[in-house]
């Protein structure tokens, strides 16, 4: 029952996190409109930083060290 409540629990948290992630985009040029006294700058390479192949990485290298973990936590298991 406990495993059951804290598997719901971890899948609830990741569905609720990246759900809760989706955003508005940006206004067109930064929201600056020259003709209405902003300026016209952005910032060297467009403003966005890609964070998607490193993200990966960090989630593969994670689920890798939690599965080692728990089949270490079996086998300990298992041998007493």
């Amino acid at each position: 029952m406990k495993n059951t409540i804290k598997t719901l629990a971890i899948a609830t948290l990741i569905t609720l996190g990246t759900a809760l992630m989706a955003q508005t985009p940006p206004p067109p040029n930064g929201g600056n409109n020259p003709n209405q006294g902003g300026t016209n700058s952005t910032p060297v390479g467009g403003g966005g930083a890609p964070i998607g192949g490193g993200l990966l990485i960090l989630v593969a290298l994670g689920a890798g060290y939690g599965a080692k973990k728990v089949y270490n936590f079996k086998k300990q298991d298992l041998a007493e």
